[in-house]
């Protein structure tokens, strides 16, 4: 319920100032309401602040249950964050109004006098008392902020227009030094053009004592060419005979001493080859006769003993010296001197073909190593070089680790091995291939499946 507002006398005539005092106006009768929605923005903040004021000190039952939260921020967000929420609440309920109202009357009185020389001031104080001349008082707010930014808008337009005739005039005295600059240049260049008209006059009177002269002394060396060509000619054909006649003694030179490097690396590789088949043998025939005794079963007088005619048994060698099981194997490797030669991919795809072909290798080779290590055989591994992108830069320590050339496979290799090695020298050649293990057996090799050697490294 609105509060009756005490009979007031009102201002005989109202006016605005730059300052934006609000002067007396005559009441009227039945004045508009006032539509709070509406109100100027800064009427509509006074209203919010002296609201924000208030809602802090009411006791909650006077409290809109919308306004509740706005209650707890602090004192200088209140009318900040809510102001809109309280001017709604202000216009729907009477209730909190005049409990605002009331606060006002006994902690700010001074907010509540429509005649206030403030004209906002005023105006808020008439929209929350009710007062009939808050509609009058409202539309002269809003009057004096359009003036007010009329007035703003017309200053930063003569600015404005203040600045643009200040650079109006600068650049017409910029005009003004150009044109004079230009004439004083004009007339320099003119003075320059006639210096360079009397230069290009001398100019062409030189140039053209310079082409007689030319032309005279072009005649004299078309004269003196014809007859140097003549000399150039007959010199270039006899330097051209002797670069042949030179040529031809520098390709016999360069190709008797190719054949000279050839011969000599030749004799260098058949002695080296010499060397390593003699020391090799040496070491086989010195180290190797109780072995090969051992292998063979032979007695110390070479006769065959009871024990050999044992049926129902055998020592591991099946018919040929293939090499039947890992027993036989492991009596072989233990033999001196003897030379493991493995077919590497044959191996590997036995054993795990579910690895990469990179990581087959690398498998392969560490197991070769370590039964190296454990056997103290020469251990050969080859693998096919097709397909093969990067080649390592090391071996596991004991193997050796062979990639055939382009063209060549890894078969071919295996036999040029067992080819080199010198006769009596023992040799197992790991392999499943049939037609490498027949031919390595030919050459005193013994071959082993490929089962057997993964049962052996399954066991390192």
């Amino acid at each position: 319920m609105h509060p009756q507002p005490a009979e007031q006398d009102q201002p005989e005539d109202a006016a605005s100032g730059p300052s934006g005092a609000l002067l007396r106006a005559e009441p009227e009768p039945e004045a508009e309401p006032v539509d709070w929605t509406e109100l100027p923005e800064a009427v509509r903040d006074r209203i919010a602040e002296l609201a924000a004021a208030a809602l802090g000190k009411l006791p909650t039952a006077d409290v809109p249950r919308q306004l509740r939260p706005v209650a707890k921020f602090a004192p200088a967000k209140r009318a900040k964050l809510g102001g809109k929420a309280l001017i709604a609440t202000l216009d729907e309920s009477s209730r909190f109004r005049t409990a605002v109202i009331e606060w006002l009357r006994d902690h700010r009185q001074d907010a509540l006098d429509p005649n206030s020389p403030d004209c906002i001031a005023g105006a808020a104080a008439a929209v929350l008392l009710g007062e009939s001349s808050a509609t009058t008082r409202v539309r002269l707010v809003a009057k004096n902020a359009e003036e007010n930014a009329l007035r703003a808008e017309r200053d930063a337009a003569l600015a404005r227009n203040q600045r643009l005739e200040a650079e109006l005039e600068r650049l017409r005295g910029e005009l003004v030094e150009a044109r004079a600059a230009a004439e004083s240049g004009r007339g320099e260049r003119e003075a320059d053009l006639d210096k360079l008209r009397g230069r290009l006059r001398e100019q062409g009177m030189l140039l053209r004592q310079a082409k007689d002269a030319a032309e005279q002394a072009r005649g004299d060396t078309e004269r003196s060419g014809m007859e140097r060509s003549a000399e150039l000619k007959a010199l270039t054909v006899k330097l051209e005979r002797e670069r042949q006649r030179a040529a031809s003694e520098r390709t016999r030179a360069e190709r008797a001493v190719a054949e000279a490097e050839i011969a000599r690396q030749s004799a260098k590789e058949a002695r080296q080859a010499d060397e390593v088949r003699l020391d090799l043998l040496i070491g086989t025939i010195d180290g190797a006769i109780d072995g090969l005794r051992r292998e063979l079963s032979l007695g110390a007088g070479g006769q065959r003993r009871p024990a050999d005619t044992v049926l129902g048994a055998s020592a591991g060698l099946a018919e040929g010296g293939r090499v039947r099981d890992v027993v036989a194997l492991d009596r072989l490797l233990s033999l001196p001197n003897v030379h493991l030669i493995v077919d590497g991919y044959n191996i590997t795809k036995t054993g795990y073909p579910e690895l990469s072909l990179a990581d087959q290798r690398d498998r392969l080779a560490n197991q070769l190593s370590a039964l190296a290590a454990r056997t103290g055989a020469e251990v050969t591994v080859v693998f096919d070089g097709a397909g093969v992108l990067s080649v390592p830069a090391a071996s596991p320590r004991g193997v050796r680790v062979l990639f055939s050339d382009r063209g060549v496979l890894a078969d071919d290799v295996i036999r040029s091995l067992v080819a080199a090695e010198p006769p009596g020298r023992p040799m197992v050649v790991a392999t499943s291939d049939q037609a490498v293990a027949d031919s390595v057996r030919r050459h005193g090799a013994r071959p082993a499946p490929a089962s057997v050697l993964v049962s052996r490294l399954g066991r390192v």
